[in-house]
């Protein structure tokens, strides 16, 4: 069983109906006891960091999500998910993610040339600076769908896929049994829907 962790952040809608449609067995929950019982978990997010860390916090589900990764579970960030992995944010003030990748999360504006639009939103190509199983069936030059404005730095021996947006962004991160994905797979078509069936296979 897949768990997708509501927290009261994220379009879990279609992060689910991905999922079932390549047959995965999966539940929509913040209950913690189902979280332990799941073979893998999935932290979606939209919107701003220190909210969604917040409402991780008051819930218990921060260190509920630890405890699951500390005991080897895979767990799978994506987009603002993905950036409550890591150790802080820099998102209006600095606020304490997950602490489960070295880095920091950091606007993307000053890497960028001036009239370059922010959030950077559209389809852009992952290239692959080192193997991982969450892209075995995924190859240079595929194309995903992005909606971010930071995005995680200072993380370089995690980094597992890369994207150009004039600068070289994180795309994806891995340690361990813990992943994220800045993109969203499942509003990714072909390309997020074989990343989706990766993870659920670890």
């Amino acid at each position: 069983m897949t768990a997708i962790v509501d927290y009261g952040v994220g379009n879990l809608f279609s992060l689910r109906s991905s999922l079932e449609f390549i047959g995965a067995r999966v539940t929509v929950t913040d209950d913690h006891a189902v979280l332990h019982a799941a073979s893998r978990i999935i932290l979606p997010g939209v919107g701003a960091f220190g909210d969604a860390a917040r409402r991780l916090r008051e819930s218990g589900l921060d260190s509920r999500l630890k405890d699951e990764a500390a005991r080897g579970k895979p767990l799978l960030g994506i987009c603002l998910g993905m950036q409550l992995l890591f150790e802080r944010s820099f998102e209006y003030g600095q606020h304490a993610g997950l602490g489960l990748i070295p880095g920091s999360v950091r606007s993307i504006r000053p890497r960028i040339a001036p009239e370059m639009k922010l959030p950077h939103i559209g389809w852009n190509a992952l290239s692959f600076p080192r193997t991982s199983p969450l892209f075995k069936s995924t190859a240079a030059g595929e194309h995903v769908y992005f909606v971010h404005s930071y995005a995680a730095m200072e993380c370089d021996e995690h980094v597992i896929a890369v994207t150009e947006y004039e600068a070289e962004l994180t795309a994806a991160v891995a340690r361990g049994n813990v992943y994220g994905t800045q993109f969203h797979p499942e509003k990714s078509g072909d390309t997020g829907m074989k990343i989706l069936r990766a993870f659920c296979g670890i």
